[in-house]
Formats: C-alpha cells, sequence, structure tokens
C-alpha cells in the first residue's frame, strides 16, 4: 500500500498512432515553429529527408550526423549548424543518439524538440542529456532537454532490423526494472513500468518472429512509451549507472550493452527489489537472459567489444560517482557483476 509519496508530471504531448508521423506540421504549427532543423544519424537520412521534404518550407534542412553517446565535438557542429540556418527548432527522427543530439542543441540554443522515435531507446521522454568528453559520459536532468512533443508511428518501426528491435526492447525494459526500485518511485510510475514492461515482454517474441506485424510493432512502441516515461520520472540506478561508463569509456553500443547488463543487475538487485519477482519471476536475472537468448541477442561484453583489462576501468568509474541502487555495492560486487557480463554466464539467483 502506498501511503506516501511525490508524483511530478512532465509537460509532454505525445501523438500516437500507425500514420502518426504524417501529422507532424501540425505538431509544429501548434508550437509556431516555421524552420526546423531535421536530425538524424547517417543511416536514416534517407528517411529524414523524406520527413523534411514532407514539411515543406517549415524544414530549414537536414543534419544526418548524429552518433552514438554525443560526442561534445558532434554537438557543437550540430549546434553551430542550427544557427548558421536559423533554425527556431529540431526535429529528431531516430534513436537515442538523434534524440540526445537534438537535447545537446536545445540545452545550448533553448530551441524545443520535436522527437519522431524509431526506436524503443525511450530518451524521447526524459529530460536528461548526456555528452561524452575523452572517455567518460557526463550525464544531467534539465527542462529545456525534454522534447516538447512526440510523434509516435508504428509504421516508422516496421523496418527497423529484428537484432535493433530486440536490443532496443531491452533498453526499455531497463528503464521499468530500475523504475520498479527507484527511490522515487510512486504508484504512477509504478503502474506505468508494469504496463510498458508487459507491453514489452509480450511484442518482443511476436517483433522476432513477423518483424512486420504492425499490432506488434505498435504494442512495442506503447511499451516503450510508458518505460520512458518512467526514466524521465525516477532516479536511475546500478544498471544506467554501469551502461553509461561502459558506452562513455569504450564506445560500446549502447541498446545491446543493455541488453548485456540488465540480466546480472536484476539478479544482483533482486533480493532487496521483490517487485522483480512480481514482474518476471522468481529469478528475474534468469528470465531476462533467458529471453535475451531465446531472441538471439547479444550476452556477454566480450562480443560487443570491452577486453578483459578494461574491467577495473568499468569498476573504477562506477564506484567513483555516488549513485542510488536498493542494495549496497561494493567494488568486489561490481567486479563479479561486470566479470560475470564479460563472459556471458547466465546470472543465478543472488543471495541478499
Amino acid at each position: 500500500m502506498w501511503d506516501e509519496f511525490v508524483h511530478e508530471s512532465l509537460p509532454m504531448r505525445v501523438v500516437f498512432g500507425a500514420g502518426a508521423s504524417a501529422r507532424l506540421g501540425a505538431e509544429l504549427d501548434r508550437l509556431g515553429l516555421t524552420r526546423v532543423l531535421v536530425l538524424s544519424t547517417p543511416g536514416q537520412e534517407p528517411l529524414a529527408r523524406r520527413i523534411a521534404d514532407g514539411l515543406g518550407p517549415r524544414a530549414a534542412g537536414v543534419y544526418p550526423h548524429a552518433r552514438m553517446h554525443v560526442p561534445v565535438e558532434v554537438a557543437a557542429r550540430a549546434r553551430a549548424a542550427a544557427a548558421d540556418l536559423g533554425a527556431d527548432g529540431c526535429v529528431a527522427v531516430g534513436g537515442g543518439s538523434t534524440i540526445g543530439l537534438g537535447k545537446a542543441i536545445a540545452l545550448e540554443h533553448a530551441l524545443p524538440v520535436v522527437a519522431v522515435p524509431t526506436t524503443y531507446a525511450g530518451s524521447e521522454m526524459t529530460p536528461i542529456w548526456g555528452l561524452t568528453d575523452g572517455g567518460r559520459k557526463r550525464t544531467g536532468r534539465d527542462p529545456k532537454a525534454l522534447p516538447r512533443s512526440v510523434v509516435y508511428d508504428p509504421e516508422l518501426t516496421v523496418a527497423l532490423p529484428v537484432p535493433v528491435s530486440v536490443t532496443s526492447g531491452f533498453n526499455a525494459l531497463a528503464h521499468a526494472v530500475e523504475g520498479l526500485y527507484a527511490p522515487d518511485a510512486s504508484p504512477i510510475t509504478s503502474l506505468m513500468a508494469r504496463e510498458g514492461a508487459q507491453a514489452l515482454l509480450a511484442a518482443l517474441p511476436l517483433v522476432a518472429a513477423a518483424p512486420r506485424d504492425l499490432a506488434a510493432r505498435s504494442r512495442a512502441l506503447y511499451g516503450a512509451w510508458l518505460c520512458g516515461a518512467v526514466l524521465g520520472a525516477t532516479t536511475m540506478s546500478l544498471h544506467h549507472k554501469l551502461c553509461h561508463v561502459l558506452g562513455g569509456a569504450f564506445d560500446l553500443p549502447h541498446a545491446e550493452v543493455h541488453t548485456v547488463v540488465l540480466p546480472h543487475v536484476a539478479a544482483f538487485n533482486a533480493p532487496a527489489a521483490p517487485a522483480l519477482a512480481d514482474l518476471l519471476g522468481p529469478d528475474p536475472g534468469g528470465a531476462l537472459w533467458d529471453l535475451a537468448a531465446k531472441l538471439g541477442a547479444p550476452r556477454s561484453l566480450a562480443e560487443l567489444g570491452l577486453p578483459s583489462s578494461g574491467i577495473g576501468e568499468v569498476v573504477g568509474q562506477a564506484v567513483a560517482s555516488p549513485y542510488a541502487n536498493p542494495r549496497p555495492v561494493t567494488a568486489d560486487d561490481l567486479t563479479r557483476l561486470v566479470r560475470a557480463a564479460h563472459r556471458g554466464e547466465r546470472p543465478g539467483p543472488a543471495q541478499a
């Protein structure tokens, strides 16, 4: 029973539905934006240009150079491009890399961001920003970084390759898992976390079996929206800390890192977080690892490119700054956890 909590709703507008991207122009009109810079990664450039063409004179240009973990030099060039074009806002088309770049521009120039997600990352629902400089990823929260509007169109996710869909889905699941034991969780965030996680757990096997199934894609995107909202409303813990260190220090692929690390953190925290068993069963870490295996996802940090010699660096950075976690964490605990994730071992039920 919850009898005392604080819940703050973020000022977020969501437009959801198949074909919703056709309403993007109306969203820009609602915000009074007349000259937007359309952002994407190089791989998403054709989609970004198609969306820019649909916006007509509202599109000032396309900047297709977003990169994973938002390196500071990439952010600086994008900010300069927005200023040179006289943009009054940005449309971020893609996943966390592109939306993160939009946030970096918003932080510098206070330009509103409209997000058009094509993955399940969830960054679009948060005021959390991240920048990588010299092998270290800095993150923070700022209201300026929160997108003003999010247009979720499941049709834009149908072409997302199955391996990327699966790891992106695990990225979203991580937000729900950590939201269930967040120190500032509320009844609302816990409801969203359970609903979002259950939608993704049901949808991902369907997406893997039939990638063009629009109903499955819609269900996965719905789950990702809720999980992203949990990320934006609560304090993340050990899992996200480790993933930020691994990404910033070793430039490892973000969603894949989430997929590998999440089962091990869930197993470690399960004794102090009974909500995980309610969601995933008596062996939460093993259940997540088994799902990743069933869907053909990576299961070891070694296969993602982390050298065994880097484990000490990961542990050192993770213990250097405090973070919330339901269970106390020592350097020895982290070393064992990261080594197991590096080897790709199936985590067993943890002991309190």
